[in-house]
């Protein structure tokens, strides 16, 4: 936006040093913020309800005279008002008020009041209802539906109605430049946010809270489209460095693959084709691969790998925890060490002497492969010449920290090629808005051997027939995992409640070998639990959800996983998937607490449905949204001012032919399309 955008909120009436700083830390600077600060609801206080016509529990405007007004001294003291419009008689009642609130409630004052209807003691009440004095000859009620707005502390919905109503007015007068092309929509950029910042009594409320009314899809597929051209641009940006030309080493990949215990599946063997013709470019590879627990990444990421460092090149593996990273270490240093390939460890933890040798190993190129935890993208960390990156559980880490890394190839080199994996397949829908800058491909065959894991929902009250059904398969000699999860962030807490219940098995188990591991552990003491585990010295692992993905125990047949209703369903079939590694027939209990609510019955009944990774994942898009699916609440991806997925999937296609479209015939439009709904947010590439 031109005018507007260039306008900060300190020019609008009532906005002082103060409030401004409030807006701010809010994320809104320009008047253009305030009118892309869309309403949650709407009240309507369009009609005024005679008083006898009121009812229990409706949110209603009257009109009436006060009759009345005391303070009332009970369990709480109150300020109480008797109003009558000549229909009948209200109460409004205050716990919170003022000697200035009282005096002005005096005996014969016209008033009209918004709130909620509840029974009180004195019959019909509003508690702390909306309400000013009525001046002789005030016009009628409001003319539109009235907007309640998403808030932070300190910063009031009249505060917000009167900031976004100065920001309306001046859009009348300076109506924005539509940048979408002609035709897209019935509403223009002006009239949908007009509309919705101010609805016609008339308005259908049902389809605004749905996000289903056209003037809410205008707003919703031009931000849609700017965020396809952002990322668009991003690959651009990128592919227009240049990249290191990496050769097919055909013979080396056939001895690598020949050398394996296992075959690889035809679906991994067509992905690491797919791999091996994107390194073979001089542009960067840019691709993600999806594929179920257990498709086997791992194997098609070491393929991708092996190819680069047989061109010469340095490869960063990258995993967001440090279990993820070790398993990944394990793997790679059984399948490389017999080739001869130099390979280094970078975590968080690793300190002092150690890391500054490890960093001296990857500078100098010693260090053909490298793995490591988010401490590969710190400053410090150089490499000699980085061909590939190889990113797992991309979606823990968000776009600003892949690109980080891609940063980190010597001058003159173009960017290392990128290579994205998760486990946690994401909906067709979601990918073409979240991965618009990839290439995808998808593992969707699984090895040979893999049991499907039977899943059964049971109420914690069967607790002890749970812990029945751990002994009687530890003492057919099969393994188990107790997974304790905690609905606060705390490692502590979590690590405590992991703690108390091995505790308690332990108790209620006295014969078993019972291990515990969680994100609070040394890692070296993680190690050794986790050794013990896999040499079939524990029988019972009680663990945190750190065990989520790469940890592989093929005599695990069993998995037990308390409050499952806290958890995604994506993390609940990340974790279902430890089990059903061997040849034995695996269970997953979800031992869940009462009540449970309706919608996490739905999420846990899809679960036991289903062993299929992508319909969980739709079914987790439809249930919880894409901030949850994707990990985004983290990493600020995907945080849409007007767009909501699931709702506007259907926008999705029309999205990608505009976006087509606009860099083919509008061109200038692009540039204004991204600033004005992206802004700071897509510059992820200079983090």
């Amino acid at each position: 936006m031109t005018g507007i955008a260039a306008i900060p909120v300190r020019e609008l009436r009532g906005v002082g040093p103060k409030l401004a700083a409030r807006l701010a830390d809010y994320g809104v600077h320009r008047v253009d913020d305030l009118l892309f600060h869309l309403p949650l609801r709407y009240q309507d206080r369009t009609r005024i309800t005679p008083i006898a016509a009121a009812r229990e529990g409706a949110d209603l405007v009257i009109e009436g005279e006060v009759r009345a007004a005391d303070v009332v001294f009970g369990r709480r003291r109150s300020l109480v008002a008797r109003i009558q419009d000549g229909t009948g008689t209200l109460t409004l009642r205050f716990f919170h008020f003022s000697a200035a609130q009282k005096n002005n409630l005096q005996t014969g004052t016209r008033l009209r009041c918004f709130g909620q209807v509840r029974r009180g003691s004195s019959g019909l009440e509003m508690f702390h209802p909306e309400y000013r004095p009525l001046d002789e000859g005030e016009p009628s009620v409001e003319q539109a539906l009235t907007p309640i707005y998403p808030t932070t502390e300190g910063i009031g919905q009249n505060q917000w109605r009167n900031l976004c109503g100065q920001a309306l007015a001046r859009l009348r007068r300076d109506p924005p430049r539509d940048l979408l092309p002609p035709g897209c929509s019935p509403y223009d950029l002006a009239r949908a946010l007009d509309y919705l910042h101010a609805p016609p009594p008339d308005a259908p409320q049902a389809q605004l809270r749905e996000g289903r009314h056209p003037a809410q899809q205008r707003l919703a597929l031009e931000e849609l489209v700017a965020h396809n051209l952002s990322l668009q641009r991003l690959r651009q940006q990128q592919r227009a460095e240049g990249a290191p030309a990496l050769a097919p080493r055909a013979a080396l990949m056939a001895d690598f693959l020949d050398s394996l215990p296992f075959a690889a599946t035809g679906a991994q063997q067509r992905v690491l084709a797919e791999i091996a013709a994107d390194l073979a470019q001089p542009v960067p590879m840019l691709r993600l691969v999806q594929g179920d627990v257990g498709s086997g990444k791992t194997l098609v990421a070491a393929g991708a790998a092996l190819q680069a460092i047989a061109n010469g090149y340095q490869v960063a593996v990258m995993a967001p925890t440090e279990i993820l990273a070790e398993q990944h270490w394990g793997s790679f240093s059984n399948w490389f060490q017999p080739l001869s390939i130099s390979m280094e460890w970078l975590s968080g933890r690793t300190k002092g002497k150690k890391r500054e040798a490890a960093l001296q190993r990857i500078a100098s190129g010693e260090a053909g492969l490298v793995i490591g935890t988010h401490a590969l993208f710190q400053q410090d960390v150089a490499f000699h010449r980085l061909g590939l990156v190889i990113v797992d559980e991309q979606h823990r880490f968000g776009v600003h920290q892949r690109l980080a890394l891609t940063a980190k190839s010597g001058p003159g080199q173009g960017k290392p090629h990128q290579l994205v994996m998760t486990a946690t397949p994401i909906p067709r829908t979601l990918s073409m808005v979240a991965y618009a800058d990839l290439d995808c491909s998808i593992i969707d065959e699984l090895p040979p051997g893999r049991q499907a894991v039977s899943t059964v929902l049971i109420d914690n009250n069967r607790r002890d027939q749970v812990v029945a059904r751990v002994a009687a398969a530890c003492s057919e000699g099969r393994q188990a995992y107790w997974v304790c999860t905690l609905i606060e962030e705390s490692d502590a807490l979590q690590a405590q409640a992991a703690e108390a219940t091995a505790a308690e098995l332990q108790l209620a188990l006295p014969d078993l070998a019972i291990g515990l591991i969680h994100g609070r552990m040394k890692p070296a003491d993680k190690d050794a639990v986790m050794s013990a585990f896999k040499a079939g010295a524990i029988a019972l692992l009680v663990a945190t959800t750190v065990i989520e993905v790469g940890v592989d125990v093929p005599n695990a047949s069993l998995m037990i996983i308390e409050n499952p209703e806290r958890l995604g369903l994506a993390q609940l079939h990340q974790l279902r998937g430890r089990v059903g590694r061997g040849s034995a027939a695996s269970h997953c209990v979800l031992l869940y607490q009462t009540p449970l609510g309706a919608n996490s019955r739905q999420r846990l009944q899809a679960l036991r449905e289903s062993s299929d990774g992508f319909y969980i994942a739709e079914r987790d898009l439809e249930l919880r949204g894409p901030g949850e699916v994707l990990g985004t609440r983290q990493t600020g991806l995907l945080e849409f001012r007007v767009a909501r997925l699931p709702e506007h999937n259907h926008l999705l296609e029309r999205v990608q032919q505009l976006a087509v479209e606009m860099g083919r015939d509008f061109p200038e439009l692009v540039e204004p399309l991204i600033n004005r709904w992206t802004g700071q947010a897509i510059r992820f590439a200079e983090v």
